[in-house]
Formats: structure tokens, C-alpha cells, sequence
């Protein structure tokens, strides 16, 4: 395939917008008026330390990929196959030209994170980003992960909103107590009915409880928290036997309004 010149490159930018991860391909800024700025970078910067710089031979999987920024990344740090999924084919779209501008072997499949199975592979590090507070069933989708593609390690990052202290709960309590429910720090995930930051598909705030209960209670240990949105984790049993359920599809109702937003 031909080399993209800049001009070409801009072009190909400017038809693909809006973006919403701002990246340099070939000089060109893909969204240089971001409200967050340099993103994902600036954010990247402060947990990068945490994943291997060399990932020679290892598998990832970039669930709810976006224009590609993680998936990029680490195929800089050298991982033999990288794959990235989203529901939204902009998204999709913009990431393959990335990749292509940055002569990246990647592959970007469309694909919801409720169907994960069909992969049917696992993966040494899944990165689970910005995905979360935009489902309507986040816990299930953690359940997923765990079940069909995380091999080891877990990447995952939620908006939070509440208390940033981790406060881990005791394994029973009697059903006389309720204090500690009201504890600014236990484990909460705030339901948005409506819409949040004028997005209707943020669903979900956790607080910083929440955030590493679910992890917890879906068989991932936790193994650090770089920055205060980000886990760093590994797969490991659960500690209940509950797990990821499979609800059957009408065939009177095939079609699919699954929606990933973006990350």
C-alpha cells in the first residue's frame, strides 16, 4: 500500500471526524481542540509504568478501542498480536487508518463486549478503558472478560465519581448493621437515569470502592492503582461461583441496538 502524505493524511482526518483520541499521524493533530486536551496521552502518562515496556510475544486485546491510541501503544512496546474491538465503526474506521499511517499490524473487528466469546481466545493483557460506565450492564461485562479472553492481566480504568479511598468491605456482616453502608468510602455504584456531561450513555459512577469491589468480586486481583481512575490487575478464580449469565435472543427481535460508546 502507498505511503499517506500529510496532505492526504489531513484529508482522510477531517473526513473521519470528529475523534475523540487526539493523536500526531504525520504531523497531523486528529482532534487538536480535545476539551481534555493532549488525550489519551496526557492520561497514559501517568500509569504507563505499570505495563511491561517489552511485550515481546504476548497477545493483547484493546476492548472498546476507540481511534486505536492503546492498541498503537502497545504494539510500540513490541506485542506480537494486538487486537482492537468496538460497536462503532467510525471509531473503527479512524483506527485503521491510524495503524495504517503508523505502519501498525493490527487488527480492529467490530464487536460488542457482550459477545466476547466469539473471539474464542484468551489474551496475556486485556485493556478495559473507559468502557464501563457507559454499559448497561457492567458487572456482566467484567464476568465476560474474566470467562472467555483475559489469560492474566487487566488493564481497566471507569470514570469515578464519589470517594477515592479504598475501603474494602468485611466478608459478612449481621443484618442488624448498616453503618458502614452509609460510609462515604463502601462500595457504590451511582445510577445516572438521565444524562451526565450531556451524554446519555454514561450510565454508571462508581466510586473508588466500587470500582476494585467489582474487579474483585468478577476474579481479578487487584495489583496496583497508578492514578486514581486505574487498576492494574490480574485474573484469578472468583470467590463465588456466580459468573457471567447468557440471556437468549428472541428470534422475533434480531436486531441488535448494542452500542459501545466512546473512550
Amino acid at each position: 500500500m502507498a505511503e499517506l502524505s500529510a496532505a492526504q493524511v489531513r484529508a482522510r482526518v477531517a473526513e473521519l471526524g470528529p475523534w475523540f483520541h487526539n493523536m500526531e499521524l504525520k504531523g497531523v493533530r486528529t482532534a487538536p481542540d480535545h476539551f481534555l486536551h493532549d488525550y489519551p496521552a496526557n492520561k497514559f502518562a501517568r500509569f504507563a509504568h505499570v505495563i511491561p515496556d517489552d511485550l515481546s510475544g504476548r497477545s493483547v486485546l484493546d476492548i472498546g478501542c476507540n481511534a486505536g491510541f492503546y492498541s498503537l501503544e502497545m504494539k510500540r512496546r513490541g506485542a506480537n498480536r494486538v487486537l482492537g474491538v468496538d460497536f462503532d465503526d467510525r471509531y473503527l474506521d479512524q483506527a485503521r487508518l491510524a495503524a495504517e499511517v503508523e505502519d501498525a499490524d493490527i487488527e480492529f473487528r467490530k464487536l460488542s463486549v457482550y459477545d466476547l466469546a466469539k473471539l474464542g481466545e484468551r489474551f496475556d493483557l486485556v485493556i478495559f478503558m473507559g468502557v464501563l460506565y457507559h454499559l448497561r450492564h457492567p458487572l456482566l461485562a467484567l464476568d465476560l472478560i474474566h470467562e472467555h479472553v483475559a489469560d492474566d492481566l487487566l488493564l481497566f480504568q471507569s470514570m469515578q465519581r464519589g470517594a477515592n479511598d479504598i475501603f474494602e468491605p468485611e466478608i459478612d456482616y449481621d443484618f442488624s448493621q448498616t453503618a458502614h453502608f452509609d460510609r462515604p468510602d463502601y462500595p457504590k455504584l451511582h445510577f445516572i437515569e438521565h444524562r451526565y456531561a450531556g451524554d446519555w450513555t454514561n450510565w454508571w459512577a462508581p466510586n473508588a470502592s466500587a470500582s476494585a469491589a467489582m474487579l474483585r468480586s468478577a476474579g481479578f486481583q487487584v495489583l496496583d492503582r497508578p492514578e486514581e481512575e486505574v487498576f492494574l490487575c490480574r485474573r484469578t478464580e472468583r470467590p463465588t461461583e456466580a459468573g457471567a449469565v447468557y440471556p437468549a435472543r428472541s428470534p422475533l427481535n434480531g436486531h441488535d441496538k448494542t452500542k459501545e460508546p466512546r473512550r
